[in-house]
């Protein structure tokens, strides 16, 4: 008889969405430009462009945080598709790590135009590798998989939220 529980099932993939009040190319827009992700994501703090001759399919290194706990991931973009979907693949010393990614919809009501935008992370730590870069969170980013996703599911509400702000009110202008 078995008196061990089964592992728990690892959650692989994540969602979530918002509606924008502004047009997906206005969206699209401030999502692709990737040095102002600091501006709403939780946890990156900073991105530093790599040269490249294909401007749609950069690399940027990402430099987050999480407490007092600092790391920097490799960034490439994977899709820059104006203005439907932007997204990029992450690594961590040649590790994949994760696709993060935006799809955006038009949603437009009326004579104004909306945006419906879903956030996505794709976990890409699978094998022997994969194991490796479980270790590598924990000892950097302080995450086990399961708490990863629970802060990558907070982040992208934070993210979402600060996103939608940013591109309806550019002026910083908060309304009561």
């Amino acid at each position: 008889m078995n008196t061990q529980d089964p592992a728990p099932s690892r959650t692989w993939e994540l969602t979530e969405s918002v509606l924008i009040a502004a047009p997906p190319e206005e969206v699209y827009a401030a999502i692709s430009d990737v040095k102002r992700m600091p501006q709403w994501s939780p946890e990156c703090v900073k991105v530093l462009l790599l040269p490249g001759k294909d401007d749609s399919r950069r690399s940027f290194i990402g430099f987050n945080r999480n407490g007092a706990r600092h790391w920097f991931t490799h960034c490439r973009v994977s899709v820059a598709e104006a203005p439907g979907e932007f997204a990029f693949r992450v690594s961590v010393a040649g590790l994949p790590i994760a696709v993060w990614g935006f799809r955006l919809r038009d949603h437009t009501a009326g004579t104004t135009g909306s945006t419906h935008v879903t956030q996505y992370w794709h976990d890409l730590r699978q094998g022997s590798r994969g194991a490796v870069a479980d270790l590598l969170g924990r000892a950097f980013a302080g995450t086990s998989p399961t708490a990863r996703v629970r802060t990558n599911r907070t982040g992208m509400i934070t993210t979402l939220q600060r996103l939608k702000r940013a591109v309806e009110d550019p002026t910083g202008a908060t309304s009561p």
